[in-house]
């Protein structure tokens, strides 16, 4: 599975942003799909995952509320609508995909893209 992470860029704080992610690959639609950010000097962390069909999600504390991870099957996509975003926010966003459950820990991802920057001025 290849990934190809866009749609980063600069935002003023409170606005909104949407991170697409397209895979190659016909295996898509039974691989669950994550989102993780590395800020400057930290490490990488868990955004929000979604499950192969797409029923089932999980995000962390600091997004809840504010961003949607989706997918679309059909288009071999995954997105995170940002909103509401924070000079916190600001950081690379990779996706990474994994075959069966997902899971909240990054180093259980296979598969990742190059990563796409996102950031929030305030």
């Amino acid at each position: 599975v290849q990934l190809q992470a866009y749609g980063g860029g600069l935002v003023q704080a409170g606005g909104s942003l949407r991170l697409s992610c397209a895979a190659s690959g016909r295996t898509f639609s039974s691989y669950a799909m994550g989102w993780f950010r590395q800020a400057p000097g930290k490490e990488r962390e868990f955004v929000a995952v979604i499950s192969w069909s797409g029923h089932s999600t999980s995000y962390a504390d600091s997004v809840k509320g504010r961003f949607t991870i989706s997918r679309d099957n059909a288009k071999n996509t995954v997105y995170l609508q940002m909103n509401s975003l924070k000079p916190e926010d600001t950081a690379v966003y990779y996706c990474a995909s994994k075959p069966g459950a997902y899971n909240l820990s990054d180093r259980l991802y296979a598969y990742w893209g190059q990563g796409t920057k996102v950031t929030v001025s305030s």
